[in-house]
């Protein structure tokens, strides 16, 4: 136990560091960002939550490049694609860590999450894996499952539409849950189930910036765990999630002996465990990766679709009569993706107006470097500002309206690709991060977005509701919630089928599913 003389003296020697760092002269062109205050920096102007506006609100004032001081700690934030692939992807092998987060990388996950990883072996480890999971062609495998799945979305908006949230949740979940594990979800209410969606929640609460004090003044784990709740919790968290991953790897472990495993990503790694050199935590922890990156991302990207559709319905219009000219009045499915342009620009667009990980997710320098004439010490994070990189207006003319025509048209030469059986698509797009840190899930979450945009605009109409004059509510441009990824705050809207025999093929194909589900 530490005496309270002893704490005093920690303290002591924690101001003196924090003064001999923000006194440490700087080598280059000085970086301009917000002046702050001794010791703590720009640490209390940082707010606890949606803090890239205010990242943004500084790029526009100091400029695309930036520094901030975080208690006595250096950060710089990148506001432009150019900027950030400059360093995060060209210089990867510089770029490619994490800053150590005392209570979600060590506390919480025991360092075995990949999210919160520094560059070293063990991530090499994992992301290995990972690409073997989610390369294209294994990406293209799991198509089946998206159908499905996407089927039993339609039918369930159709039927209890004020449950939208619920249903893109089990969506995503359900995709990602049938493919990581080998198991379907039937309810949605499966034990499970609902655990590991916790467990993906208390992920993204626990990862948001400033969430908890010990990440920003790290010393503070040294103090015992009788007097620090913030341990007790990470604790209880830990337990959780570890009994979880062992008890879904031990599932299909079981199920292989059985002779009765699905393919699954899990299955994949027990087969092939020797050659991944791996753990079975660390490969559970990587596997259990992939479904929080494959769940609430994909269905925050879908809530905000509906937001996009009830606000611009000229291009829910649209995109209805490039499904129609497509597929007619069967279910348009992955065949059809390639003569869907707007379809992909529409769901692009709506990545850029309104990103999931709108702050992105922060690197760390792990080498002397420098750029345009600035210096950047070692262990320097990096915040590659999405909401500010998405609102670039030389790259983006317009950037705060929703323009998916940028993607579709030669008139902006700074988004539009040819040919467009092609394009638009999310490769490398920045709404996925940087160079060897994007999301591994990016193949899959492509897929499933496309084919629920996609059918959605063939089966369903989603509009504003009306009051009992006839005049249409109001709903909020930019009302979301909190955390590391985020999503539209609940808002009412219709959701009606576009016609009666669409709905019918809709609960036809459900029937169909049903009785002809996959293995």
């Amino acid at each position: 136990m530490i005496s309270i003389t002893g704490w005093t003296l920690l303290f002591l020697l924690l101001g003196i560091i924090l003064i001999a760092r923000s006194r440490q002269p700087e080598r280059g062109k000085p970086l301009p960002g917000p002046p702050g205050i001794p010791l703590l920096g720009n640490l209390l102007q940082v707010p606890p939550y949606h803090s890239w506006l205010k990242f943004k609100e500084w790029s526009d004032q100091y400029g695309p490049i930036y520094r901030m001081n975080i208690a006595g700690r250096k950060h710089v934030v990148l506001s432009t694609d150019k900027i950030a692939n400059d360093l995060l992807r060209e210089r990867g092998s510089l770029y490619s860590s994490r800053e150590y987060l005392p209570f979600a990388s060590e506390l919480l996950s025991n360092n075995l999450r990949p999210l919160f990883l520094p560059y070293n072996d063990l991530w090499r480890r994992g992301r290995k894996l990972m690409h073997q999971l989610t390369m294209p062609v294994a990406a293209d495998s799991y198509q089946p499952v998206q159908e499905h799945e996407s089927i039993k979305l339609l039918a369930a908006m159709l039927k209890e539409p004020a449950k939208y949230e619920r249903w893109f949740e089990q969506y995503a979940s359900g995709v990602v849950f049938r493919i990581g594990f080998g198991r379907w979800i039937e309810t949605g209410r499966e034990k499970e189930f609902l655990r590991i969606v916790k467990v993906g929640k208390e992920v993204e609460r626990v990862g948001t910036p400033g969430a908890y004090l010990v990440d920003s003044l790290p010393f503070l784990k040294y103090i015992p765990t009788a007097l620090a709740p913030f341990k007790q919790e990470a604790g209880r968290l830990r337990a959780e999630e570890l009994s979880l991953f062992r008890q879904l790897q031990d599932d299909v472990r079981q199920d292989m002996r059985n002779g009765s495993a699905a393919g699954s990503f899990t299955k994949t790694f027990l087969e092939n465990q020797e050659g991944y050199e791996l753990s079975d935590d660390e490969g559970a922890y990587v596997i259990g990766t992939l479904f929080e990156a494959g769940t609430g991302t994909t269905a925050a990207a879908m809530m905000s679709f509906c937001l996009a559709m009830c606000l611009h319905p000229d291009w829910q219009k649209k995109i209805q009569e490039e499904v129609d000219n497509v597929a007619g009045t069967r279910m348009p499915d992955f065949d059809d993706i390639p003569q869907l342009p707007t379809v992909r620009a529409v769901i692009k667009e709506v990545l850029r107006w309104r990103p999931v990980t709108a702050g992105g997710v922060p690197h760390q320098l792990i080498k002397d470097d420098e750029y345009q004439g600035y210096f950047f010490a070692a262990g320097t994070v990096f915040h590659a500002n999405q909401w500010a990189i998405h609102r670039d207006p030389e790259l983006y003319p317009d950037p705060e309206s929703f323009r998916p025509e940028r993607w579709l048209s030669p008139e902006f030469p700074q988004t539009y690709r040819e040919p467009l059986s092609k394009f638009p698509n999310l490769q490398n797009f920045s709404c996925f991060g940087f160079g060897r840190r994007i999301c591994p899930g990016q193949n899959i979450a492509e897929r499933s977005m496309n084919i629920l945009t996609a059918r959605i605009a063939w089966a369903l109409d989603l509009r504003r509701k009306v009051d009992a004059e006839g005049k249409v509510l109001p709903i909020p441009e930019y009302d979301y919630t909190a955390g590391f990824n985020v999503q539209p705050r609940r808002f009412d809207f219709e959701i009606v089928a576009r016609s009666p025999a669409r709905a019918e093929a809709v609960a036809v194909a459900l029937r169909e599913a049903k009785t002809g589900r996959l293995p």
